[in-house]
């Protein structure tokens, strides 16, 4: 057996900021979404033209709190090309929330709190 990933969900609280974050931050465009008949969830895939995974963000019409993300202990990780001007949008955005000279990383946090690791490309 073969298995691939495809997608990680992340459940968010206000979606148009979320795709919004995601695009400036990281040049994730929306692939395609599914929406309840009722009105109850959307579901909005993004990606890139980099790679075939997506990340789904699922909104909840009957979630209005914010969402528990316990002590952030997982993240996503994304690879840059130019490591210094992802730093410098990033920076700007005001979006980094814990840098790791030593490893030559950094984190950067959604309007939700999850967290996004970037590293160069090695």
């Amino acid at each position: 057996m073969k298995f691939k990933m495809i997608h990680e969900n992340y459940n968010v609280s206000d979606l148009n900021a979320s795709i919004a974050f995601y695009d400036k931050a990281l040049g994730l465009k929306e692939a395609h979404r599914k929406e309840a008949a009722d009105g109850s969830f959307i579901l909005v895939y993004l990606k890139n033209e980099n790679s075939d995974f997506e990340l789904e963000l699922t909104w909840l019409r009957d979630h209005p709190q914010k969402y528990n993300l316990g002590e952030c202990e997982f993240h996503l990780a994304f690879s840059v090309d130019d490591f210094e001007a992802a730093h410098a949008l990033h920076q700007e955005m005001g979006c980094i929330c814990f840098e790791n000279e030593a490893m030559g990383i950094y984190f950067i946090v959604d309007p939700d709190g999850y967290w996004l690791e970037i590293l160069p490309v090695r």
